[in-house]
């Protein structure tokens, strides 16, 4: 499928779009109007883009079936400060309820049943049920159309941020199986980042990785190791060396049996590297290819 924007229809590429770049993190904005009335809205166009200065950008989309503009980019207008609050597992259902268009006026902590605290240095009350708060000032909205669908980006910069100790590792860092965060798909879709879904994926830093096209031929041609094989084997500083010392009991077992059977005998080794792959131990699985 190709699909040109222009040529389908704004709420069809809009479902197209989310459903296919996602997960996306919630951005569980709180505002409050000149006359004081809490505004508090869930929004999925969202992420941290800085933090020297801390910044992060958040986008009220004009609306796509008639076109108006939302309470809180009204809100952000009159006081050009805001509140993000994360959404986690325990208040997902709570913070979905305050994406209902309720009218102007309506204070959504009540609707929704959030406990409002004071914040420290902005007018907007703080989410006290979410783990993670984050007072901001707006420094600009940058407004991208006047059709429906239009971005609205909401530019804010961190001036406090309070962090749940609950949610907190023995080294004082954000545990992400206890703050147990929750993103949105497409459609009625979420997904929990929590448990077997979170994963480690080491990033090369300051040493580069040796790269895919730095690999020995048989080995970067396999029909057994996939991308994701091939990537965590290339990214080793330099390409290990067979180790005379090694010694391994299945290893020597697949040697024994297949001494006459070169396909078998790469078949077998490819298919018990890519086990160890998968445990993460990319030193064993670099020595038994180098065995082959």
């Amino acid at each position: 499928m190709t699909i040109v924007p222009g040529e389908i229809k704004t709420a069809l590429l809009h479902a197209y779009l989310l459903g296919s770049i996602a997960p996306r993190p919630i951005c569980f904005a709180s505002t409050i109007d000149n006359d004081g009335v809490s505004n508090l809205s869930p929004f999925s166009f969202f992420n941290v883009f800085g933090s020297k200065p801390p910044i992060l950008i958040f986008s009220p989309a004009r609306r796509v079936r008639d076109n108006t503009i939302k309470h809180t980019l009204e809100n952000v207008y009159e006081t050009m400060e805001v509140v993000i609050n994360v959404v986690n597992y325990n208040i997902v259902q709570q913070a979905n309820l305050t994406s209902c268009e309720y009218p102007k006026g309506t204070d959504e902590f009540v609707k929704a049943g959030f406990t409002p605290i004071k914040s420290d240095m902005v007018k907007p009350m703080r989410v006290k049920e979410s783990p993670v708060q984050l007072e901001c000032k707006v420094t600009q909205v940058i407004e991208t159309g006047q059709e429906g669908g239009a971005a609205n980006l909401i530019i804010c910069e961190v001036l406090c941020m309070h962090i749940d100790d609950n949610v907190l590792d023995e080294t004082g860092k954000i545990d992400p199986n206890k703050i147990d965060l929750v993103a949105r798909m497409g459609a009625d879709y979420y997904c929990r980042a929590s448990g077997s879904a979170i994963f480690e994926v080491h990033k090369p830093n300051v040493e580069l990785g040796a790269g895919v096209d730095k690999l020995p031929r048989h080995i970067r041609n396999s029909h057994i190791l996939t991308g994701n094989n091939l990537g965590m084997l290339a990214n080793v500083t330099t390409i290990p060396m067979l180790s005379e010392l090694f010694y391994d009991d299945r290893l020597a077992l697949i040697l024994r049996e297949n001494t006459h059977d070169e396909d078998a005998k790469k078949e077998e080794l490819h298919r018990y590297a890519q086990e160890l792959l998968s445990k993460g131990d990319v030193h064993k699985a670099w020595q038994i290819l180098l065995s082959e």
